[in-house]
């Protein structure tokens, strides 16, 4: 692994695995994984005046104002972590954003180097997200598919019921696809422009094989 600096962003359709990656990604390369939907949620849970402001739209599947969002990465990326080198993973999700994110970057001289695009086909990215089950007492996380309970209704660990996310109904993950379809798909012709984007099939492949493809893709450029 070579010390040649990445300022990685990752792209893809809610329930493509982009979080399992970063931390693959972020472990691996030494980076600070960014995440702003763990941000916002973070901020949500919290009640705090940007959190408040955000939760009516997450749950109706939308995308966050983004001078919201844009503020809060903005903050991130000055910190002393992110100078050598960061992993964005949920952002930028529009051409503004993304427009926005290249101003700053250019600020400080440090361009974006690698947009790596996990592609996923849409009927598997609903099976994955509508099947996710999430423990109330310990947070567990489960899927009713891949990774399901011992018991239907309750958490292996400490016996909580478990529920679905309310982003996480089938109705709310279309509507969230469609949102991805509008208005982040732009950005995969944005960064091909800018010659940056690269492209991991991740239809039907454990996460150790994609990782396999990011890897070859972070080291061959």
């Amino acid at each position: 692994m070579n010390e040649t600096q990445r300022n990685v962003i990752l792209l893809g359709a809610p329930g493509a695995g982009k979080g399992t990656q970063a931390e693959r990604i972020a472990a691996g390369y030494t980076l600070p994984h960014i995440s702003t939907g763990e941000m916002l949620r973070a901020a949500v849970a919290e009640g705090t005046e940007m959190g408040l402001a955000a939760q009516k739209v997450m749950q109706a599947g939308a995308l966050v104002p983004d001078e919201v969002v844009i503020g809060v990465v903005r903050d991130r990326l000055a910190q002393a972590d992110a100078q050598k080198g960061f992993l964005l993973d949920g952002f930028p999700r529009t051409m503004e954003q993304a427009e926005s994110l290249d101003a700053m970057l250019a600020e400080d001289g440090r361009p974006v180097t690698h947009v790596i695009l996990i592609d996923v086909p849409e009927d598997e990215l609903v099976e994955r997200l509508a099947g996710r089950r999430m423990c109330a007492g310990c947070g567990k996380g489960y899927h009713v598919v891949f990774d399901p309970p011992q018991n239907e209704d309750a958490c292996d660990v400490c016996g909580a019921e478990l529920y679905q996310r309310s982003d996480d109904n089938e109705a709310t993950v279309r509507n969230r696809l469609e949102v991805y379809r509008a208005q982040t798909e732009p950005l995969v012709g944005y960064y091909e422009g800018h010659d940056v984007l690269r492209t991991v099939y991740g239809g039907g492949k454990m996460p150790d094989e994609v990782y396999a493809l990011v890897e070859q893709l972070l080291e061959g450029d």
